[in-house]
């Protein structure tokens, strides 16, 4: 067995990255001459104040000669350059999951189907090699959310993508609750009597699913009025205690489902229940419009760029998705697909937007769903999402529109930490450009 264990390591090395975290700044940083792009308010050209890891002041270019200094400080000539706030992936497994194919990598799933309990900022990798990849595109902050092979999941936490251990890289721990929503399917869709017969079996093995997360909601329930009215023992029971601040309303509750069917069950149990849901995922979201806008549930549409879940519906359809959702007031932003295999593609959250964008939803609206909205359903829009006074200094330095594929992140900041953005593809690049130019020479001579 020890055999095995050592060739296996020496065939898969499993390295963490070569980046080393930022430390903390010790002067303040002017990022000066950029075209602002606050997101709340109109873009200016001026410059960004950045004081202990905050932004501290925001001056337009005709103010900029009113603006006293006070040394030391650190000017960054951006002359050209577009300042924006650093992007939120708000549905992934980003840090939990690093090689699909090496169980040894992958720590999203727990054992067993009803695990409140769970956290998933522990078992975050701070040397993920996904991480330096990642932000190089201008994504900062990522949801981590544990998956689930059952129905409770456990607790999410954003994360910051730079920091030495799981401890400095969370921004905000426990942000919600994440459930996998069982679909019942309808029987009587069936065409045949073999379908029909498996379609019921279908049908009752998730009622027993759905039966088995009421029966958790309803024991958590009964064990904190046990405790208060101190009819129970001592004993703690870490799963229901997990449950106390979605019980309070003070955590929501994300639940993981798509079909209209399941999204109109999620939003019954809701108001059965009395707790906050978020919706994720959310494909058929656009048909439960008025309903999500009454109950004023928001959505994380994840993905945006992906393929039709009916064959009768237009090609277009989950492109279109946050366009009706915008149209019809429903809170939402923008996620990639989220899954296990999908956390290498994290970086190209910002096309997520812009393929958004190029089938009707407003651009302004589309930075909005990568920035601002989800900072505001994850609960943390006074520290990120946008450009203002008091808020983290956590942005991006561009050479242009960051939902442009051509744009490339010339500088990050987190929390006021200036980020090392070169990565294993960056290094490579590097590597094999000498190697051309050394070929060159060769045959110059």
């Amino acid at each position: 067995m020890y055999k095995f264990l050592i060739f296996f390591c020496l065939i898969f090395p499993l390295n963490g990255n070569d980046n080393l975290p930022t430390p903390t700044p010790k002067e303040d940083v002017i990022i000066s001459g950029a075209t602002i792009h606050p997101i709340t308010s109109e873009s200016f050209l001026g410059d960004l104040y950045i004081t202990k890891g905050k932004i501290s002041r925001l001056v337009k270019k005709s103010d900029s000669s009113k603006s006293k200094i006070v040394k030391p400080v650190k000017i960054i000539n951006c002359e050209g350059l577009h300042v924006y706030p650093g992007m939120i992936a708000s549905n992934s497994v980003l840090g939990l999951t690093e090689i699909r194919a090496v169980r040894a990598t992958r720590d999203m799933i727990e054992t067993g189907v009803i695990n409140p309990n769970v956290r998933a900022e522990v078992a975050v990798n701070p040397d993920s090699e996904l991480f330096p990849v990642t932000r190089s595109n201008g994504v900062l902050h990522a949801l981590s959310v544990p998956q689930s092979n059952g129905l409770i999941a456990g607790r999410s936490a954003l994360m910051s993508l730079d920091g030495w251990t799981w401890e400095d890289m969370v921004l905000k721990s426990s942000v919600g609750m994440h459930i996998r929503w069982p679909l019942v399917p309808d029987a009587e869709k069936a065409t045949n009597s073999k379908q029909k017969e498996d379609l019921q079996k279908r049908s009752k093995n998730a009622l027993t699913q759905l039966k088995k997360i009421k029966d958790s909601f309803l024991k958590a329930r009964a064990y904190h009025k046990a405790r208060e009215d101190k009819k129970v023992p001592d004993k703690t029971d870490l799963r229901w205690e997990a449950m106390k601040p979605v019980l309070d309303g003070r955590m929501p509750v994300f639940v993981h489902v798509n079909k209209i069917s399941g999204i109109r069950s999620a939003v019954q149990f809701s108001v059965q229940e009395n707790i906050k849901i978020v919706i994720v995922g959310g494909s058929d979201a656009w048909r439960a419009v008025p309903l999500l806008k009454k109950n004023d549930i928001p959505v994380i549409v994840s993905p945006v760029n992906s393929l039709p879940s009916r064959r009768w519906e237009d090609y277009d359809t989950p492109m279109r998705n946050p366009l009706k959702l915008l149209n019809g007031g429903v809170r939402f932003c923008i996620a990639g697909p989220g899954g296990s295999m999908d956390a290498p593609h994290e970086r190209n959250l910002p096309y997520q937007a812009a393929r958004a964008a190029a089938f009707g939803l407003p651009k302004d609206e589309a930075l909005k769903a990568v920035t601002l909205y989800p900072a505001q359903i994850l609960g943390v829009s006074d520290r990120v999402g946008s450009l203002e006074v008091g808020k983290d200094a956590s942005l991006i330095v561009t050479n242009g529109d960051p939902l442009e594929v051509t744009t490339d992140v010339r500088m990050a900041y987190i929390q006021g930490s200036s980020i090392d953005l070169s990565n294993k593809q960056t290094r490579l690049y590097e590597k094999y450009k000498e190697k051309y130019r050394q070929l060159n020479l060769k045959k110059s001579d």
